[in-house]
């Protein structure tokens, strides 16, 4: 059975169930919900030190008013680290190595901050569209290009990221793959590669 390079990154199936949704629900379940007793244990203990310390290293460089995302990029960052350390045990599933997965976070932060930029400062927000000293005859072309790349910011960012992780493992692969193809026309070359 010969399958493709790419079929690697495809989805994964186990008796019908995608693999995507046990591997997006599955980082949350190692995760303790606090309790209310006066002493925790160690493990609830340390997700609580390190989500703090990780909260105050977020919110250090930021103006009190960028303070209410830190509940969101907090919990992001839980989920991406998780998710990640989770795909580098054996036979397991990354699920950050799907586009969709990475386009479906990427689209709603994007959408989030163009509109919070537009509604709080409009002029700042609408200034990025027309760089300051731009010649007068290229003003509604240059605004037609900056709002294009502005829309395709998050397919870009979203493309750019699911082909960052998944060039390693399809370098392997090509390279695995030349190594067996030489192996009985050159072995010495097979077993350096």
């Amino acid at each position: 059975m010969t399958l493709s390079f790419f079929d690697q990154f495809m989805s994964p199936t186990y008796l019908g169930i995608p693999l995507i949704a046990i591997a997006l629900v599955f980082p949350w379940i190692l995760y303790p919900s606090p309790s209310n007793r006066w002493l925790n244990n160690r493990l609830i203990t340390l997700q609580s030190w390190l989500i703090n310390r990780f909260t105050q290293q977020l919110l250090l460089p930021l103006n009190p008013g960028g303070h209410k995302w830190a509940l969101i990029l907090t919990s992001l960052m839980i989920f991406l680290l998780s998710m990640n350390l989770l795909g580098l045990l054996p036979y397991t599933f990354t699920p950050t190595t799907q586009l969709s997965l990475n386009m479906g976070l990427a689209v709603p932060f994007w959408l989030a901050t163009v509109i919070i930029g537009m509604r709080n400062q409009p002029t700042a927000a609408l200034g990025h569209l027309l760089p300051e000293g731009t010649p007068v005859p290229l003003i509604p072309v240059l605004i037609i290009i900056e709002t294009i790349s502005l829309f395709i910011r998050p397919l870009a960012l979203g493309v750019r990221l699911t082909a960052n992780l998944t060039a390693g493992h399809l370098l392997i692969q090509l390279i695995a793959t030349a190594a067996f193809v030489l192996l009985p026309m050159m072995t010495t070359v097979a077993i350096l590669t």
